[in-house]
């Protein structure tokens, strides 16, 4: 399914950067093209005209002798640009009568130029010839055809060289782009595949978490039919089961519905400034029985006076998240230590406790839904593992961070920083 995705995304980025490069090509060398044209009509009017003005030039005739004989023109000089031109006089039947060039051809080169001028049904125009193109102006006079002719082979090999050079540039362009492409687009469908499969871990947790309280119930029930003439008094205990496990699904489906709604956009939340300092102590102190009675040392450093804006209700319920995580994976006669200061412009809120620690390759996924790193103390805790993914939803809620760090058998810390 994501590879036929990533596909996806890579056909669409293809298709639509080949049309965009197809189209600044395109447009490179229609104006290109178009310059060439109107460079090449230019000259060879000036040409025309420098063959064609008897009183300004002096003619120059043919070097090398011909037989053919030489018309001549008033030039004076090369002509424009010293381009490579000659001009050739011929009757209404397109014989040769007279050439005007500064190169020296034979008659069936200036035979063969004519006829190309002569069957062309325009006035002007281009052709191939022993290798180069040439452009021609036709005009008529008193006695034929006259017909200038222009080298442009010059033009046209820059034109078929820029087709070159972008057929190469556009092939290498198209493997860059289909590697650069392929790169972004794993990159764009790894987000949807990580929430894909977190959804599906959820589902799979979910459903686990739900299987062993509902397979408890149903076996309490099932007690209770097999004993049914009983009376009630004899049977409290299946019902205190059945009780149990009911508040242990209840305590589920209220985090999730919990989680739901932290993590639903349209949940606005009314922040209003507040004492932190007073919420944190007061939350310590509806957990100092808690702490005695497992044997644990607690201690706490609280600066006076600490304001935030936010929902103290879900601060608090942070603080006990924390602090109920530590008593469970604290050990009778260890320690947890809880500080709350000002660093710079943020407050910073630690809890530390003694224990196993956590491994470092799960550090990264304890703030993941029922996830917990050590699986077989879950029922034992009583716990389902969401506790820590509802911290982290109510600290990203206020635009902070939560984050841990642990040193395995000795100490683990969790690090709330808000702003």
């Amino acid at each position: 399914m994501f590879r036929k995705l990533r596909n996806r995304f890579l056909i669409v980025n293809l298709v639509i950067i080949t049309f965009i490069m197809l189209l600044a090509f395109a447009s490179i060398y229609t104006i290109t093209y178009q310059n060439v044209r109107k460079g090449i009509d230019m000259e060879l009017h000036r040409v025309t005209d420098f063959y064609h003005n008897p009183d300004g030039n002096k003619g120059v005739p043919r070097p090398g002798g011909s037989p053919l004989p030489q018309q001549s023109y008033d030039t004076a000089g090369p002509p424009p640009e010293r381009s490579v031109s000659f001009l050739l006089q011929a009757d209404d039947q397109w014989n040769l009568v007279a050439a005007n060039s500064r190169f020296d051809m034979d008659t069936d080169f200036y035979t063969l130029a004519l006829q190309k001028a002569a069957s062309s049904k325009s006035d002007n125009g281009q052709f191939h010839l022993e290798g180069n193109t040439w452009a021609y102006l036709v005009q008529k006079n008193g006695t034929g055809n006259s017909v200038v002719y222009l080298d442009i082979t010059a033009q046209m090999n820059i034109l078929t060289n820029l087709i070159y050079t972008f057929s190469v540039v556009g092939f290498i362009m198209l493997i860059v782009i289909f590697f650069t492409s392929r790169f972004f687009a794993n990159r764009s469908i790894s987000p949807v595949k990580e929430a894909f499969n977190k959804q599906k871990q959820f589902i799979a947790d979910a459903s686990h978490e739900l299987k062993t309280p509902l397979a408890v119930i149903n076996t309490n029930a099932d007690v209770l039919l097999a004993n049914s003439d009983d009376t009630i008094h004899n049977q409290v205990k299946w019902l205190h089961h059945i009780k149990s496990e009911t508040e242990r699904m209840k305590t589920l489906t209220n985090d999730l519905l919990y989680l739901t709604e932290m993590e639903d956009s349209r949940a606005g939340l009314l922040f209003a400034n507040f004492n932190i300092s007073e919420a944190v102590e007061g939350v310590i102190l509806t957990m100092e029985a808690v702490v005695y009675e497992k044997d644990i040392s607690l201690t706490y450093e609280i600066e006076p006076d600490l304001s935030l804006r936010g929902s103290c209700e879900q601060i608090k319920q942070v603080v006990m998240i924390l602090l109920d995580n530590a008593i469970k994976y604290t050990k009778p006669k260890g320690s947890i230590a809880l500080t709350l200061q000002k660093r710079h412009s943020d407050i910073l809120l630690t809890v530390t406790n003694t224990g196993e620690g956590i491994p470092s390759d799960h550090l990264g996924r304890i703030f993941d839904r029922f996830y917990r790193a050590n699986q077989s103390r879950s029922r034992k805790s009583g716990g389902y593992g969401l506790g820590l993914a509802i911290a982290k939803s109510i600290v990203e809620q206020h635009k902070g961070k939560i984050y841990a760090k642990s040193v395995l058998n000795e100490t683990t810390s969790f690090y709330v920083q808000l702003s």
